[in-house]
């Protein structure tokens, strides 16, 4: 059985990285007994696999990872029994049924959604998004070029609560937010702060042309 969970990340967890969540969930699992399905060999591990790493010093409110399970109770109770095993900060928010035939969500995602908590006008927004091309500098462990990231921009809008934007996230093209945000505080002639704090809010995958979130792929157990 496969299984798509997502959960979030609040608090002083988000200053732990992504290999260090995955050792956690796997003791979560067991303490939890989650019948979870193990690799052969001399070194067995859990079957599991996260969608796109989420950066150390962010929070979430939809992080994603695939499970494969023996066996499994119903999502209400497999809820009640990991959520009882996580730490302040983490909680599991969906635990769902994949068709036999889904694609595991690190190969499948292609979009991401991000607050930014800070306040910033519409107008200042549209301006920096009516550019027909967004040039800047993409560093890369091996190279630096210059790139233009306005077609990885999908959406970017004031909210009460911040800056909110869409943008292009996986192996295709990853557009990370910071890099967003440097560009339009450059754009708009500021320093950019220190500070930030930045929230995922989901990932998608595409279906057809339509982006389609990790979330509404799969069902409840019963």
């Amino acid at each position: 059985m496969k299984i798509r969970v997502r959960f979030s990340k609040q608090g002083m967890m988000k200053f732990i990285g992504h290999l260090d969540m995955v050792r956690y969930f796997q003791k979560v699992h067991r303490r939890a007994n989650v019948d979870v399905v193990y690799s052969e060999g001399f070194s067995p591990h859990q079957k599991m696999s996260f969608a796109s790493p989420l950066s150390v010093g962010l929070l979430s409110r939809g992080e994603y990872y695939d499970l494969e399970v023996a066996s499994s109770d119903s999502t209400k109770e497999m809820l009640q029994k990991i959520n009882a095993q996580n730490v302040e900060g983490i909680e599991v928010l969906s635990y769902k049924l994949l068709p036999d035939t889904a694609k595991n969500c690190m190969s499948i995602v292609a979009a991401a959604d991000y607050l930014v908590h800070i306040p910033f006008s519409e107008e200042q927004l549209q301006e920096y998004m009516n550019q027909k091309e967004i040039l800047v500098l993409k560093k890369t462990k091996k190279s630096e070029k210059m790139v233009d990231i306005r077609p990885m921009i999908y959406e970017l809008k004031a909210e009460a609560d911040g800056v909110f934007m869409k943008v292009a996230q996986g192996s295709a093209a990853n557009l990370k937010p910071d890099l967003v945000m440097k560009s339009f505080y450059e754009f708009c002639g500021k320093e950019m702060p220190g500070n930030l704090l930045y929230e995922r809010l989901d990932m998608y995958c595409l279906d057809g042309e339509r982006l389609v979130s990790l979330d509404n792929i799969g069902q409840d157990i019963a």
